[in-house]
């Protein structure tokens, strides 16, 4: 059984109400609001419009993540994953694309560009401490335990 949360989204274009592919699918698809098609060269950033904006209830946040098939066949990525919509936000939401490819990419009107994933979200309480528990791990940090 899913359970879901009611997402209030504001657009001028019904196409571009986000959809899932299917009835397990974790995310929705994103897609671009733009009336021309915008050019992104390898080493470049831009900022997609998606022509949504959306009323997203309290301890809830709404993650921008890449499309795996962009990022597999074109180096296309969203930069700054995953990108966090808050429940106060109101603005539209833009997806900021990177292209870590060898060849420009093009986005068109209407393209998917990235999923859009709803979560739970919990705020923590920090508590400043003089020591911490200690764990086998300790303080081994990037790379501690091998590249295998």
């Amino acid at each position: 059984m899913q359970d879901y949360i009611d997402v209030e989204v504001l657009t001028d274009d019904d196409q571009f109400i986000p959809h899932y592919a299917s009835s397990s699918a974790a995310g929705c698809d994103a897609k671009a609001c733009i009336s021309e098609d915008l050019i992104i060269n390898p080493g470049e950033r831009a900022l997609v419009p998606t022509g949504l904006k959306v009323s997203i209830p309290d301890g809830f946040e709404i993650q921008v993540r890449p499309r795996s098939g962009f990022a597999l066949k074109h180096g296309l990525t969203v930069l700054n994953t995953p990108g966090t919509i808050d429940a106060d936000y109101r603005g539209e939401i833009g997806v900021i694309l990177m292209n870590h490819g060898t060849e420009a990419f093009t986005i068109t009107r209407g393209m998917r560009i990235a999923q859009l994933v709803v979560s739970k979200v919990y705020q923590a309480r920090f508590h400043q401490k003089e020591t911490l528990t200690t764990t086998m791990r300790g303080e081994g940090g990037f790379g501690h335990s091998g590249t295998h």
